[in-house]
């Protein structure tokens, strides 16, 4: 072979199948470099933001199965990546039961698939331990083609980018944990890093039909596109696979890892026709006019742990000093603001946003707000916290054991969960996060409830909350 220019290749293998030996069958050339599949998400993470531009992907396929969810995922991952061509590298079963007919069979599939995600020029041939299986490799001969097409002429990155801090994006998500509606995610740009909260997925990739399917989260190899809202305004544009323009990666809110890959599609119009209108009267002036210091009292803990009763004797104490106060309970918001919200992990995010948004106009509007919810996941907690100023976030832990908790069950809900009457109950087939840093931690197999407020009204003292008595 006599390649024009160096090539990369790229080898996508999600067949499963050990020993294909693909990389070591693709032609040694001292201008041709092969990128293995050894890690993929960090190859998708690299295409994405324009350090790596692999001239072909080169999918492995099983004879046996033809094209399948994993093959038609690569495939359209490459287009949307813009890598433009494809090599689809068949592969003939361990125990050798194919013949040429199905060889061929399975190569028109794969060449329909990529006419159908649009990749350009397109070959496949065959792997196999045996020599001469199906008529030898063409591969070499279309590496010269595309090495002879010049590569693209750079593109020019001096150009000033619009602001924006609200944008739809496809989102690859490659995390265990779901992406959810109403989570905060770190977001990693070529040049800034910011919060970016999921606003409404708007749907999701189904990977059999290649067809949008509604979708309240993205699974671990899913892709979507969503609305995300971000903590500042960023110069962007849409993606543009020649330099990674556009292209971001979203972190895990607990772990800092990477979670998914993201490629902007637009601006979000309504972004652009939004400014905060600015007023005479402001967040100190009513607290000022109250005579008092505004901030959040957060309850979190299991069901039955105790959090309503001590947030209502709180707030009860908080009155007898003449303190203006609002409670905002789980149940109850649940009953008007939160009434079209479920159990699901992406409901309870939703959940948490919502009343988190709605304490800090209560703490704007001077008051001291009391908040008693399960709130199961510390990313959301976290995200409620970073609401507020520093010191005008109070998290307490209502700490009750589960085994206390559910011979308690004032509601009957626990015996309801364990029936399987009652479906994504926390601590019983939902997930509770407890807090690793609490400001305050209520032990309520000591404390009473008048000791447990006690304890929080001695924090709001210490933290300068109150007037010392």
């Amino acid at each position: 072979m006599n390649a024009r220019r160096p090539l990369q290749l790229l080898v996508r293998d999600a067949t499963g199948i050990v020993g294909t030996g693909v990389s070591e069958r693709l032609p040694s050339d001292p201008e041709v470099t092969v990128i293995g599949p050894e890690d993929p998400d960090a190859s998708l993470r690299a295409i994405a933001a324009g350090s790596l531009s692999p001239d072909l992907a080169v999918i492995v396929v099983d004879a046996r199965s033809g094209p399948v969810t994993a093959t038609r995922r690569d495939a359209y991952l490459m287009s949307l990546l813009g890598v433009g061509a494809a090599a689809f590298a068949i592969v003939e079963p361990p125990v050798a039961q194919a013949d040429e007919e199905r060889y061929h069979t399975v190569a028109r599939e794969c060449a329909q698939l990529a006419r159908r995600v649009g990749l350009g020029p397109v070959t496949c041939f065959p792997v196999s331990a045996r020599e001469g299986w199906f008529g030898g490799l063409p591969l070499p001969e279309f590496l010269d083609e595309l090495a002879a097409v010049p590569p693209p002429n750079p593109v020019d990155r001096g150009i000033a980018l619009p602001e924006t801090d609200q944008i739809r994006a496809t989102i690859i998500w490659t995390h265990p944990r779901p992406l959810l509606r109403g989570r905060t995610y770190s977001m990693r740009t070529e040049t800034e890093e910011l919060t970016a909260t999921v606003a409404p997925i708007k749907h999701r990739l189904d990977l059999d039909t290649l067809e949008p399917v509604p979708a309240t989260q993205l699974e671990s190899g899913q892709i979507g596109d969503c609305d995300l809202e971000l903590g500042g305004p960023i110069a962007t544009a849409a993606y543009r696979a020649q330099d990674g323009r556009g292209a971001f990666i979203l972190l895990d809110p607990d772990s800092d890892e990477p979670a998914g890959v993201g490629l902007v599609r637009f601006a979000l119009r309504r972004a652009q026709n939004l400014r905060w209108q600015p007023v005479s009267v402001d967040s100190a002036s009513r607290a000022d006019r109250l005579g008092q210091t505004p901030c959040v009292v957060w309850l979190t803990g299991l069901s039955g742990a105790g959090k309503s009763t001590i947030a209502n004797q709180v707030e009860t104490d908080l009155q007898g000093r003449g303190l203006h106060t609002y409670l905002l309970d789980g149940d109850n918001v649940r009953h008007g603001l939160n009434r079209d919200l479920g159990f699901t992990d992406a409901d309870r995010v939703e959940n948490i946003r919502r009343v988190a948004e709605v304490a800090k106009l209560m703490v704007d509007a001077g008051l001291i707000v009391i908040v008693a919810f399960i709130s199961p996941f510390r990313s959301e907690r976290e995200m409620a916290r970073s609401l507020f100023k520093p010191g005008r976030f109070f998290e307490v832990y209502v700490d009750t054991p589960l085994e206390v908790a559910e011979e308690r069950d004032p509601k009957g809900l626990y015996r309801k969960a364990r029936r399987g009457d009652l479906r994504n109950f926390t601590g019983i087939d939902s997930a509770y996060e407890p807090p690793e840093t609490p400001d305050l931690q209520l032990p309520t197999t000591v404390l009473s409830v008048p000791e447990s407020s006690h304890e929080v009204l001695a924090m709001l003292r210490a933290r300068g909350i109150l007037a010392p008595d």
